[in-house]
């Protein structure tokens, strides 16, 4: 049972032919603070080498770490570790993207919030096309 979800689970990790494709033509460069594995393509094209992530878990875009972000979208060429400065002490650590979970930001007048939204403060008067 376990070849047959990775073979179709896309969207719980890597599928076979994923991992076969990354065996075969990609490099291990790197590897980040949540388990992602990221990989750079062996041959260029054009000039440039393709880079691809690999999931420790889910597959979610915003579980890539702002500087590998950067790495995988060619903002940097060399790994991140190499080119940014080091995390200042006031830095936040990234949070994954909470919609559609309980911990998913709820404005004061949303539905799951209590639907109480503040009452209008009257600054707003509605056109009217009788009005010149």
């Amino acid at each position: 049972m376990a070849i047959l979800k990775s073979i179709f689970t896309w969207w719980d990790g890597a599928t076979i032919g994923t991992a076969w494709f990354t065996a075969r033509a990609g490099r291990k460069v790197g590897e980040d603070a949540l388990g992602n594995v990221y990989y750079e393509a062996k041959k260029a094209v054009d000039g440039r080498c393709r880079r691809w992530v690999i999931y420790n878990g889910a597959n979610d875009a915003s579980r890539v770490p702002p500087e590998w972000h950067g790495w995988l979208h060619g903002s940097l060429d060399a790994l991140p570790d190499q080119a940014l400065p080091p995390v200042r002490a006031w830095q936040r650590p990234p949070e994954p993207n909470w919609t559609g979970t309980p911990q998913a930001y709820r404005p004061a007048g949303a539905l799951e919030a209590g639907g109480r939204r503040a009452a209008a403060t009257g600054d707003y008067e509605a056109w009217s096309p009788d009005q010149a």
